[in-house]
């Protein structure tokens, strides 16, 4: 058995999750739109360049979320399914999910995104494994606002991947091959640590590093 991990934004899909969640709820009327596209905007041209404070951001989207009830959120998030996520999985990128599943490869989404966005996402490729930005939740279910444990970004997707294995009873190290599918220079710590990183869809900055590495470079899709 190897080990496939997939980026989501912009690797798998060909947006930004999170950054559209917001300009979604912008959209419906949920939040005060001036004010929070443009701090949604700020943010992510934070990411673009590679430095976004992630806990700082995750506050903000937590924080937001905690603004309504899980009833509601669940609600608005099929419409966002339909509306915008369904549209953009693309078929070259559910083969490829596909064909490391028919190779009975262990196969896990890790994403800097939360798990309220995320799962039914993961859930629409196949892809029962997702490793994400933890909200906190009440008993009831009710998201809070903070933030549980380290984001899963940067070094983080490291730390996480590895906890996440060792809860298995495995290790990074127990595969005869590891693939980590990105496009961000975000990612390159996870990347530099499998067998088989695959620069995917890779940004400029990325790019660049793969070509200097070697590594290969996959294009599933022009976003």
């Amino acid at each position: 058995m190897n080990l496939a991990l997939f980026d989501l934004d912009h690797t798998l899909i060909p947006l930004d999750s999170d950054y559209e969640w917001g300009q979604f709820l912008v959209r419906i009327g949920a939040v005060d739109a001036d004010a929070f596209a443009r701090r949604n905007a700020d943010f992510y041209a934070q990411y673009e360049a590679g430095t976004l404070d992630p806990v700082e951001y995750l506050e903000f989207a937590l924080g937001t979320l905690a603004q309504f009830t899980r009833e509601q959120l669940n609600a608005w998030h099929g419409q966002f399914m339909e509306e915008v996520i369904g549209p953009s999985i693309l078929p070259a990128a559910r083969e490829l999910v596909q064909r490391h599943q028919d190779a009975d490869d262990l196969v896990a989404i890790i994403t800097a995104t939360n798990r309220f966005v995320t799962a039914p996402i993961a859930a629409a490729f196949g892809v029962c494994n997702l490793i994400a930005a933890e909200p906190e939740v009440t008993d009831e279910g009710e998201i809070t606002g903070r933030l549980l444990g380290i984001p899963t970004s940067g070094p983080g997707k490291v730390t996480h991947t590895n906890e996440w294995l060792a809860s298995q009873g495995r290790s990074l190290g127990s595969f005869d091959r590891s693939y980590f599918y990105s496009d961000s220079q975000n990612d390159i710590p996870l990347l530099s640590a499998v067998t088989n990183p695959v620069a995917t869809n890779p940004n400029a900055l990325l790019k660049a590093h793969a070509q200097a590495k070697g590594w290969p470079i996959l294009t599933l899709f022009d976003d």
